[in-house]
């Protein structure tokens, strides 16, 4: 796995974890059921894949700058 792969494996693994965090702590707080979390994880996950195609490299949903992005290299 070179450094590319690495980077993006890891945003991809933070912002799960994050998007996961996230969901669940909306659901404490409002006091919903907790099946509520995997139905508002994706939800989150397409909030930041449109967020980043505006703040991140042009064309793709990754937050990595160009130099690390394995799909700016296609």
């Amino acid at each position: 796995m070179n450094r590319s792969q690495f980077l993006d494996a890891a945003e991809r693994v933070g912002a799960t974890a994050a998007e996961a965090g996230i969901a669940a702590a909306v659901v404490e707080v409002q006091g919903l059921p907790g099946w509520w979390v995997p139905v508002l994880v994706p939800v989150l996950a397409a909030l930041k894949s449109g967020l980043a195609s505006f703040l991140g490299r042009k064309g793709t949903p990754s937050l990595l700058p160009a130099g690390a992005d394995p799909a700016s290299r296609r």
